[in-house]
Formats: structure tokens, sequence, C-alpha cells
């Protein structure tokens, strides 16, 4: 892949996107019945569903702010993708990733009883909403995706392809698996603060990478990078709202990280695109209050 295009933060995604493990917060949260070795949901609260999908190699404790904001109000369904976050890899131990946890998802939905919940999905979790809404746009009422892309390799190159991109995925994914324990945790150590602006949310996030599997993570990874849902986003029919950062530390000037998000999604009818000030990848840790303004909107 070409170098032709600023990389600001998401190519620091691509290349390592190391978050987050830790255990679901809330004093009302219980495990919900369900029959899966690919995510486990955490259930807090009562009124309409609200379902939150965590990103590549996190924790369903990313959302615990939001679980706090909500659950008040709504039934909120937090997934706990298995072998991130010290999760027992379970049906993830080998194998595809993304295409699995988007049906994992859509059976609980359905098997819960679900009635077309809203789905809030960051970073991978977000392509997996995206992909949950095309492939079965009856599970979900709206989606909102913070801080992801229909196909991430086009922040190197907007002529970047899937076959083209396959083999530098390959090799990502391949040395992930095998790097020492060691070297992991020190490339974690040197991507986070790429990711993370709040020095609470930082360390959060840095210990709870340490507790993620490598091979999962990595398969993960090369998922993401060779899904390439650009050429179906015309089709999706779920309301969407897109959230996206920007912080002036990402090195690119704010008009060109507001036009790669909307050209990522122009072909979304509807999109409302909202930005964040202030904040990294991880919106909801660096600009708290923002995104739960964002979440109330959104769920109106």
């Amino acid at each position: 892949m070409c170098n032709s295009r600023p990389r600001f933060h998401f190519a620091i995604i691509i290349l390592a996107i190391l978050a987050a493990t830790g255990v679901f917060g809330g004093n009302h949260a219980h495990a919900a019945p369900l029959a899966s070795d690919r995510i486990a949901v955490t259930v807090s609260g009562q009124g309409p569903d609200v379902v939150l999908i965590p990103g590549l190699a996190s924790s369903g404790a990313v959302w615990d702010a939001t679980v706090k904001q909500l659950s008040g109000r709504y039934r909120v369904h937090v997934v706990q993708v298995a072998g991130f976050a010290g999760a027992p890899a379970g049906g993830n131990a080998e194998g595809p990733m993304l295409e699995p946890l988007v049906e994992a998802v859509d059976r609980y939905i359905k098997s819960a009883g679900l009635m077309s919940p809203a789905v809030i999905g960051h970073s991978m979790g977000g392509l997996t909403g995206l992909m949950l809404a095309r492939r079965h746009p009856e599970a979900l009422s709206r989606l909102m995706i913070v801080d992801s892309l229909p196909f991430y390799p086009v922040l190197f190159s907007p002529a970047a392809t899937v076959e083209g991109v396959r083999p530098q995925a390959t090799a990502m994914r391949d040395g992930m698996s095998a790097m020492s324990a060691e070297t992991f945790a020190a490339q974690q150590a040197m991507t986070m603060p790429r990711l993370v602006k709040s020095p609470e949310g930082l360390k959060a996030a840095l210990d709870w990478s340490r507790t993620s599997s490598q091979p999962v993570v990595a398969r993960a990874l090369y998922d993401v990078l060779t899904t390439d849902m650009r050429g179906e986003l015309a089709a999706v029919t779920t309301p969407t709202t897109m959230l996206y950062p920007y912080d002036p530390a990402m090195g690119a000037p704010q008009a060109m990280v507001d036009q790669t998000y909307a050209g990522a999604y122009a072909s979304l009818a509807g999109v409302r695109l909202e930005r964040v000030d202030g904040a990294f990848h991880f919106i909801m840790l660096d600009q708290s209050a923002a995104f739960a303004a964002a979440v109330e909107r959104f769920l109106k």
C-alpha cells in the first residue's frame, strides 16, 4: 500500500489496533442467556433495547459510562467478543472472526427476542454494526458507528483493493500472532497514546490490552483489513449516525478529516455525520460528555 495520503491516527489503528479488556460495570447487570462460543452479553436496565459492540481487542468496559447513562431508561446489552478482554477464545480460537461475529450478534438479538434495537458499535464494532445492517436489516432499528470506516486501507491509498491489501494484511496477522508477549506489550505502549488522549482512559486501555489473545486479535485485524463494504453502502437502509473525532494532534487539517469520513460514507443514503473535537479514536473515553450527548441525540 502506498503512503500517498496523510495517515493521521487511523493508520496507527490499522497497523496495531490494540485496546481494552476489563470487567463489566453496573450493580444491576446480569449475564444474558446465550448459547454462543463467540460472544457473551451483559444486560442492564429496563426499557427499549440498545446493543453496544466494542472494537478490536476491546472490552465491554469501554461502554461503562454509557451503560450508567442509559440503564435507567433503556435495557442495555453489552457484547464481549471471545478472545478479547481476557475472555476465553472459545469459537474464536481459529478461523475467521468478523463474519461469525456479525452472525453471533444477529442470533443474540433474535434469540433474546429484542424488537429492532438500536445498535452502537465502536471501531471494529462499528464495522460489525454496518455489516449487520446490510445482512440483517430486520435486526436493528438504527445504527451509530463510532470512528469506523467501510474499508480501512483507503487511508493509505484511495486505489486500495482487498486483493492488493491481502499480502500486507497476512504479514500483519502472522507477525502479530508470532511476536513475544513483551514485544506485543511494547507495541501497544507506543500505539495507545495515539488512540486515547485521556490519561485515565489511556491507563485503562493499556492495562486491558495486555490480556487480549494475540492470535485472536491478529485474525480479527486481518478480517478488518480485508473487508470492503464500500460497494454495499447504497443497499443499507438502516438510519445511521456516524460519529468521528478530530484533534490537531492527529497531524491532518480538520477539513481533510471531515472529507475522509464524508467521502467514505457518501453512498450511504441519509447518513448523519457528527464530529467530536478534542478526541482521538476512543471518543467515549476522551470526550465523555460530548459522546453522551451524541448518544442522546441518536436515541431520540
